[in-house]
């Protein structure tokens, strides 16, 4: 059954009545919702904060992500790893169930919401409180004592999520190296455009496949400073798990290491935080084993063809006017930045 939008009502209006009727269930007839505010306006999801009054007068303060009640169809990932993996919002929520229980610092996830006349599926989760805005962690002093911390933190909550068994996951897909690699290229190609770089890193990468590594596990996809949350005293919580997939660990870690999550902070390799030795450590401390640099390297070259093909889709997503954003315009200027990162890395 479609969630219909009744256009009699506004959006939040709508959302609270299910709401209501939700958490009645939970907390009990009676239960009141309060604050409700969107936090996002993606396409792909829709993300609402807002505090749950009980009964008894107590509050729980939440957040829904959900999918959109208007269908969009977002053609622009569609050939590539991240629209072909993505997964859905109850596959979503189980993930960072399964992955606070292994020991990855993630909001508690109470209960889920399921698809009906009147919304789409989606999950619930504990509002933490921190900041997920990478800028603001590597800046403000707020987060002076915890940034020392967290590149072993995030090696460390990676090793956690990393180690749950695959047979304890719920279906999902997966991507060898080789695979993934084959498509961005057939990507770019499409675009034919001319970026000596990508095509110098695709022959690099093609020429030492054997570095990628062949470990299979649950990869988080978009591992990164910026979908992580942080408070004074360190990692509170990774979170954003809509690319989650299954391929080589060691490709978080990489993605972690790209140039452009740093936010101007470039000589600490890990999200503008850390160091790759610390990153690596945490993650040998949190049960991950031992990784040679050279993999991370392998990975992070990766990680930054990967974003400069990104840049190049939204960037033509947006000249050719099939959505016509500014954020997708400067996006598409990224990809000669992204370039010279990978030449960089290459020298």
């Amino acid at each position: 059954m479609e969630a219909v939008q009744d256009p009699g009502l506004s959006p939040a209006a709508q959302l609270a009545a299910v709401l209501r009727d939700r958490l009645a269930d939970e907390y009990g007839p009676g239960t009141e919702i309060e604050g409700l505010v969107r936090l996002s306006a993606g396409a792909s999801r829709e993300t609402w904060s807002f505090d749950a009054v009980k009964p008894d007068g107590s509050r729980q303060l939440l957040i829904l992500k959900r999918d959109p009640m208007a269908r969009q169809v977002d053609k622009k990932f569609e050939g590539v790893p991240e629209g072909r993996l993505a997964v859905g919002r109850l596959v979503e929520g189980r993930l960072l169930q399964l992955a606070r229980e292994a020991g990855t610092p993630a909001p508690v996830i109470p209960f889920m919401l399921n698809k009906d006349g009147r919304t789409t599926e989606g999950f619930f989760s504990h509002r933490l409180e921190g900041e997920t805005l990478g800028r603001r962690i590597l800046r403000e002093d707020a987060y002076a004592a915890a940034r020392p911390k967290l590149a072993f933190a995030v090696g460390h909550a990676a090793a956690r999520f990393h180690g749950i068994p695959l047979d304890q996951l719920p279906p999902m897909r997966g991507l060898p190296a080789a695979e993934e690699l084959l498509h961005y290229r057939t990507i770019m190609d499409s675009f034919h455009q001319p970026h000596a770089g990508f095509e110098y890193g695709f022959r690099w990468l093609e020429e030492r496949l054997e570095l990628a590594g062949e470990r299979y596990a649950l990869c988080h996809g978009d591992y990164r400073n910026g979908n992580i949350i942080v408070d004074a005293e360190g990692l509170a919580g990774v979170l954003d798990w809509e690319s989650a997939h299954l391929g080589n660990p060691s490709s978080d870690l990489g993605w972690m290491c790209v140039r452009s999550w740093r936010y101007g902070y470039h000589d600490k390799v890990v999200g503008g935080f850390g160091t790759v030795q610390e990153l690596l450590a945490g993650y040998e401390a949190g049960g991950g084993g031992r990784i040679d640099e050279e993999e991370i390297h392998f990975w992070q070259v990766f990680g930054t063809l990967r974003w400069g093909v990104l840049c190049m889709i939204l960037g033509f997503t947006h000249l050719d006017g099939e959505q016509r954003t500014v954020e997708y315009a400067v996006i598409g200027r990224r990809a000669a930045e992204t370039e010279y990162d990978l030449l960089q890395l290459l020298d």
